[in-house]
């Protein structure tokens, strides 16, 4: 039984796909936040729930929430984090956090 659950050959691994129903993330896109999305409010930042997945989220900070209530507003991600005052130093760690959003249907991108 012990060779049973190792292969020792070398396989390429399969090229990584992007599932059909999952949008890249292209923060040059507009977006927005889910029509399904209902923001709640914290000290903390927020409870983000999504009634179409029944997933839940925290943003925990409130200029996150005030980036992700913002989408809307504006052409683009980085155009929202300017305008919503977000130092440029943390654009990146913004950017992948609303890429995490994006990944799990809370913001979307918008018509065009």
């Amino acid at each position: 039984m012990r060779g049973v659950l190792i292969d020792a050959r070398v396989v390429d691994p399969a090229p990584v796909t992007v599932p059909a129903d999952e949008v890249p993330f292209d923060p040059a896109l507009p977006w927005r936040k889910s029509p399904s999305v209902a923001l709640r409010p914290e000290p903390f930042g927020a409870l983000v729930y999504h009634f179409g997945n029944r997933k839940l989220s925290f943003l925990k900070s409130k200029p996150l929430v005030a980036v992700v209530t913002a989408l809307a507003d504006h052409p683009d991600v980085p155009s929202t984090l300017i305008a919503c005052d977000v130092p440029e130093a943390q654009h990146r760690a913004y950017v992948t956090a609303l890429a995490t959003l994006a990944r799990s249907q809370m913001i979307e991108r918008r018509p065009s």
